[in-house]
């Protein structure tokens, strides 16, 4: 399976960014409205900046409680594993555990193309899972 079948998969193709510049408090905002673990950080919705997680913002919380009053650019990682539409998914889910990552951008030819999560990941192997069991079934009641 490919990273690319993961993301035709996904309910939602769009993909949620901030800019750097933008407050924690809007970053806090946007995952609580959306919903969601991460957001790419971007000036532009098609680069990548780095990518922002509720788990920096708790991190720099206990270190520093006044970082709801900071920038995204001051808390986020501007290092970013990323992956490609043609990436295998279980290379992908093998970096994505042994570096502890929840969320990888999807990048292709340069343009952020989509985030991959750790729970598209698990959904997609729980599918898997439930189909072979279907057909094992099936064959065993066949006789």
């Amino acid at each position: 399976m490919r990273i690319g079948e993961i993301l035709e998969a996904k309910a939602s193709h769009d993909i949620v960014t901030i800019t750097p510049q933008a407050g924690v408090r809007e970053l806090i905002a946007l995952l609580a409205e959306h919903n969601i673990g991460a957001l790419v950080v971007s000036t532009d919705g098609t680069s990548l900046d780095g990518i922002v997680s509720e788990r920096d913002v708790v991190r720099h919380l206990h270190a520093d409680g006044t970082v709801v009053n900071n920038t995204v650019a001051a808390i986020m990682t501007s290092a970013v594993e990323t992956c490609g539409p043609d990436d295998d998914l279980d290379q992908v889910m093998t970096i994505m555990t042994s570096r502890r990552f929840r969320h990888v951008p999807v990048v292709d030819c340069g343009t952020l193309i989509g985030i991959v999560s750790i729970g598209d990941v698990v959904k997609h192997k729980i599918g898997q899972l439930q189909f072979e069991r279907d057909q094992l079934d099936s064959y065993v009641h066949q006789s």
